[in-house]
């Protein structure tokens, strides 16, 4: 593979006049950052990329320590109260601690989380704490060893379950762990990867394949559906929906297993969106705002702030990218197109 299509970038354009915060014409004001610190990834996940990987950013490409902390500072300016460290895979960012440790030190202080594959957080789980990492939410789509060596091409399922456990040790609680079921790959075994989660007092969270894979071979005939996740689980276990009087902008629907206190979320990201609550916003490793997982064009921050651009500047580029955030992605729609980018490197 030589390279991927490259999205639209909308370039220079301010928001309108007057606004505050990150708000969009919906009415949605967005307070979650994802940030995607690196493109890069140790795995090899066959819904995500090819075998031999893709063409990964170089690194005057990516945004430097410095012009990613002050990035996060803008955005913490306008409204975001938590940021979620993404990839790729983020630890393989060698400066992640420090960089964890610097946004920790913004005012007003933003909750901190990681999505990570979990390899290598046994050496790192410890030091990210420390450094002021709130908690985890570490990927498994199984826990039997020949489907995650056939899954991942990485036969590495030992190193994550190393990372978990160092998670829950260094405090990072709750340690959240969260699956993609496929059918004819994973799907027999939703139910056994429930009972080792809720053993080991981690909380699982089933999230629908979404069409970002970068072959873009995504079959929404090959996605098993929360509804028949739900059936599936409920043929070892009783799930009762948790009374959720407003679930906001939270994307999992819980349940109480077996009557709780524990309990297994389904996010329906395909077949029952929560875009109309959605809170959050992007920043890819290069620089770019997108307003949607599924956007199709993206603002440069990089260019501007590489040729003296002020916080206030950044700031307004920003804004003018969330004020045009479409009402949903349209993942079903006939005129859906799926991104450029693949998840690797928009950042989950």
């Amino acid at each position: 593979m030589t390279g991927l299509p490259f999205p639209t970038v909308r370039g220079a354009t301010p928001a309108p006049e007057g606004l505050v915060g990150l708000p969009d014409r919906y009415g949605r004001v967005a307070r979650d950052l994802r940030v995607s610190v690196t493109d890069r990834c140790n795995l090899r996940c066959r819904y995500c990329m090819p075998a031999e990987g893709l063409p990964w950013l170089a690194k005057p490409e990516m945004l430097s320590d410095d012009e990613l902390v002050r990035v996060v500072g803008v955005f913490v300016g306008l409204g975001i109260r938590q940021v979620r460290l993404t990839g790729g895979e983020p630890m393989l960012r060698r400066s992640l601690v420090d960089v964890v440790r610097r946004i920790a030190a913004l005012e007003p202080r933003p909750r901190i989380a990681m999505t990570t594959n979990g390899i290598g957080l046994d050496r790192l789980a410890q030091p990210l704490a420390d450094a002021g990492l709130d908690r985890v939410n570490v990927s498994l789509d199984t826990i039997d060893p020949k489907e995650f060596a056939d899954l991942t091409r990485r036969d590495r399922l030992h190193d994550v379950e190393a990372g978990l456990k160092a998670a829950a040790t260094a405090g990072l609680v709750p340690v959240k762990v969260n699956a993609v079921a496929m059918r004819g790959i994973n799907d027999d075994s939703v139910a056994d990867l429930l009972q080792w989660c809720l053993d080991r007092g981690y909380e699982l969270r089933f999230i629908e394949q979404m069409p970002l894979d970068a072959q873009h071979g995504w079959d929404a005939s090959t996605m098993v559906s929360s509804q028949e996740l739900h059936e599936r689980l409920g043929e070892r276990f009783t799930l009762t929906p948790l009374p959720q009087v407003d679930r906001g902008s939270a994307p999992a629907e819980r349940f109480l297993v077996d009557g709780g206190p524990q309990t297994v979320g389904i996010i329906a990201s395909v077949t029952d969106p929560f875009c109309a609550a959605c809170d959050r916003t992007r920043l890819t490793a290069d620089g770019q705002v997108r307003n949607c997982l599924f956007s199709q064009a993206e603002t440069d921050l990089r260019g501007p702030m590489r040729d003296g651009a002020s916080d206030e500047d950044l700031a307004r580029l920003i804004q003018g990218e969330m004020w045009r955030k479409a009402p949903g992605h349209g993942i079903g729609s006939e005129g859906f197109v799926q991104p450029d980018r693949p998840m690797s490197a928009i950042g989950g």
